[in-house]
């Protein structure tokens, strides 16, 4: 049961985060049984299982730069149902923004002046659930931000060029009647089926063949990791950064340690320069 709880349904392994989950839940339904009687004790407490390991870090190659990032876009203009997208994948790129976060985002979150920096104030995310796990029957359901209080609101910078964005989109595009950015085909909510596949053309017109078969900006959810390491190759502090994107310090440096670009050579003249000290 172990081994089989740390495996997706194709197979593949699951995410550490998964399997710590589905391992509490099989341990407290075997807990259960114990108090019912069903059985002598719980074989958990004392079985030596640990599961396969999986890498959490982000693949460098992933990451876009910003040239990279502006090629794109203008791809996603380009194409038929593109225009009222662009601000989507906008936010995932220069707020970090996860794609249910945006998928929900509203006119009433954002904070834009005429220009210059911004706020966006999240406080709901909308992720993909499939219709048998939802109250409502819908493929997404509105819900609190991950790892987050119902009702909590975590604060987001918007860049200058982000504000721009999103109030070029709010007068070409309007929001739904219930005030969401963003919307499907048909009005209703935005699929991952609908943006995957206009990410995918984009990347095909924006970029080298080289650059398109490689893993560079594959998901859109690759647009959060490009925001997440220009902050910390910026110099923003981990702890402000872990703020914006929602993470806490920890998970931070270990999934983004090797995409903090030049720290190697950094810390290497700083071991020069105490060597240097100490022969004087």
């Amino acid at each position: 049961m172990l081994d089989t709880l740390a495996l997706r349904l194709d197979g593949r392994p699951a995410a550490p985060s998964t399997v710590s989950r589905k391992r509490a839940i099989l341990f407290n339904a075997v807990e259960y049984a114990v108090e019912r009687g069903h059985l002598a004790g719980n074989p958990l407490t004392s079985m030596k299982w640990r599961a396969p390991k999986l890498a959490e870090a982000v693949d460098p190659r992933v990451v876009i730069n910003h040239g990279q990032a502006r090629a794109l876009f203008s791809a996603v203009r380009q194409l038929g149902s593109g225009p009222p997208l662009v601000a989507f994948f906008a936010v995932m790129y220069y707020a970090a923004l996860r794609p249910g976060e945006a998928v929900d985002l509203r006119k009433d979150a954002l904070a834009l002046p005429e220009s210059g920096w911004g706020e966006l104030y999240l406080s709901t995310s909308a992720p993909a659930a499939g219709r048998s796990w939802s109250e409502s029957g819908n493929r997404r359901e509105p819900r609190q931000l991950k790892h987050r209080s119902v009702d909590e609101v975590r604060v987001v910078p918007s860049p200058p060029e982000l504000t721009t964005i999103l109030r070029d989109h709010l007068v070409e595009h309007g929001t739904t009647s219930d005030g969401r950015l963003f919307r499907g085909a048909r009005g209703g909510a935005l699929s991952e089926s609908h943006y995957g596949r206009l990410w995918a053309a984009a990347r095909f017109a924006a970029l080298t063949f080289d650059e398109a078969a490689s893993p560079l900006a594959r998901r859109p959810y690759d647009l959060r990791h490009a925001a997440v390491s220009t902050w910390l190759n910026g110099g923003v502090p981990a702890t402000q950064v872990a703020q914006w994107a929602g993470h806490s310090v920890n998970v931070l440096l270990r999934v983004y340690a090797k995409c903090i670009a030049g720290q190697d050579d950094a810390l290497r003249r700083r071991v020069e320069r105490a060597l240097r000290d100490g022969r004087s």
